[in-house]
Formats: structure tokens, sequence, C-alpha cells
């Protein structure tokens, strides 16, 4: 699988690197844990217009959660329509599930938010508006970030999960993002197979939480954005490919689904014969992410 996953990785780059950079001001490798590990650094990229301060938006990899130093690819990919748009981007490393089992990997997404909020005026950025975007497991992990602001620990039975963890140094700083777009991120580990069940113990997920999905549910459940959902998220756009092999189109329709019920659901985009990421990453797509970033930020205006 995690072969799989890398190769759908390089397709999607194959299609997206004629974006290539845009930005002349950057910041690299900064370290948001205050511990000089590769897997806790981002990157800041400003638009080259010239403003006091930028909006910005967090990009997240997808690797299956095996990925530790993605951060440069996230940004090839998403980063020219956000930047040309005007916004910040901020690419992020995140551990792997070979570095540390889950919640580890949101407890690094919200340290990097944090990181990002106390540090704005040193950056240039505008924080009354942090969106969050991601692809494929970075989906995952950018719709957590959406689902538990506000949210620290949470219990199901008796399984416990520290979600705003206690990493860097600003751990009395807001972790909540202002807006998500999900590029075809899995959603409910429990239903990852077709939509019926979980699967196996050599799976990514597994991976992920060191056990067979199927013998722990309670985690499984503490993993998924829609356990978290209330009325302190903000809203999302929804995008998946119809044609997508690695993770099932099913996954965006249950999720838009739960976010539709709760009213946090701006759109959900269907894309016809799109795959994991190639055809599904195309123009009207990129436009519909920043048409979306750019409503979501004019409301803090």
């Amino acid at each position: 699988m995690k072969g799989i996953v890398f190769a759908v990785i390089i397709a999607a780059y194959s299609f997206v690197t004629c974006f290539g950079q845009l930005s002349d001001k950057q910041w690299l490798n900064l370290n948001y844990a205050g511990d000089e590990k590769e897997y806790h650094n981002l990157d800041i990229y400003l638009p080259n217009s010239e403003k006091r301060a930028y909006k910005s938006i967090v990009v997240i990899y997808g690797s299956a959660w095996f990925g530790n130093n993605l951060k440069q690819f996230a940004y090839t990919a998403l980063g020219k329509p956000l930047l040309e748009s005007g916004f910040a981007v901020i690419a992020i490393n995140h551990r792997g599930s070979s570095d540390a089992a889950y919640p580890a990997q949101i407890n690094d997404v919200k340290a990097a938010i944090r990181f990002i909020r106390a540090n704005a005026n040193k950056y240039k950025i505008d924080a009354s508006f942090i969106g969050i975007t991601g692809f494929s497991s970075g989906g995952h992990l950018a719709s957590l970030a959406g689902t538990t602001n506000a949210v620290k620990e949470y219990t199901i039975n008796k399984t416990t999960v520290d979600i705003e963890g206690k990493l860097g140094n600003y751990t009395s700083v807001s972790s909540a993002v202002n807006a998500v777009v999900d590029w075809f991120g899995p959603i409910d580990m429990a239903l990852i197979d077709n939509c019926i069940k979980p699967k196996d113990g050599n799976s990514p997920e597994a991976a992920l939480i060191r056990g067979n999905p199927a013998d722990h549910l309670d985690m499984i459940a503490l993993l998924n954005p829609i356990t978290f959902i209330d009325k302190k998220d903000p809203q999302f756009l929804v995008i998946h490919g119809e044609a997508d092999n690695v993770v099932p189109h099913c996954q965006s329709e249950l999720f838009a689904k739960a976010l539709k019920e709760k009213g946090l659901l701006t759109e959900f985009i269907s894309v016809p014969e799109g795959q994991h990421g190639p055809i599904t990453f195309n123009e009207s797509t990129f436009k519909k992410m920043t048409d979306f970033f750019l409503k979501e930020a004019g409301k803090k205006n």
C-alpha cells in the first residue's frame, strides 16, 4: 500500500510541477516545535504583491501518513493558485506513522498553527484568518483540524485522545482554523474499504494507530473528523474524484453529508473521471478552492 500511495504522489506531482514557485519572499525550515526535528519544520511563502500582512493558508501533503518531510510537495501542488489569490502559503511537515502513533500528527498540525498565530507579526501574517487545506491524508488532517476547533481532549468509552497536544512554546495560543478545503481525504477508517468495513492490519491506518482497525474501533472513531463536528467548526469545501482508486469517493460523500447536516458544507465537488490527484487537480477545482477561501477570508475584514 505504501508503494502505491507514493506512486500516486509522483503522478500527481508530474501534473502540478508546471506551477513552480511564485514567491520571492519566503522563510524556509522554521521549526515550529522548538526541537530542531526536520519533521517539525514549516515554510512560509508570501505573495509578491506588497501588503502589511497577508491572510494565510496552511497546506498539508498526502502520504498515507507515512511521510514526514514532504512540505515542498504540498507547496508545489497547491501553492500557486493560493499565492496568486493573495494568500500567504504555509507548508508544514508532520511526524509520519513510523515516527509516532496518532494523535501525534494532529498535535503537530495544531502546534504549527499556534506557531503561525504567535509569530504573525514577524512573518507578515494577518492572524484574523488562517485557512487550511490538504490532499489525501493531508486532507484528513486538515479536516480534523477544522472539526476540532476548541477541542482539547476527547473520550469514547475508555479511550481518550489528547487532540490539542502540548508541543512547542505557544500552548496558550489558539490553534483554530477559519476555513477548510479537503481534497479527497480519508475520513471514516471504519468504512474505508469501499465504505463497508475497515481494512486489515497492513493498512496505513493500522500503522497510524499501531493496531488492527477492527480491534480498535474507539480509536478509529477518534481518528474520524465526523466524530468532532459541532457549531464551533468553520465552513468546508470538499473535493473528490469519482475515479479515485486510493481513497474511495464514498468517503467524501459521507463527510459532505455529515457537514451539510450541521450547516458547515459550502460545496461538495465531485469530479467525473477524477483520480487521486490527476484530473481532480485542475484549473476549475483550484479556482473553486481560491474562491471559497477568498469568500471566507472576506468575512474577517
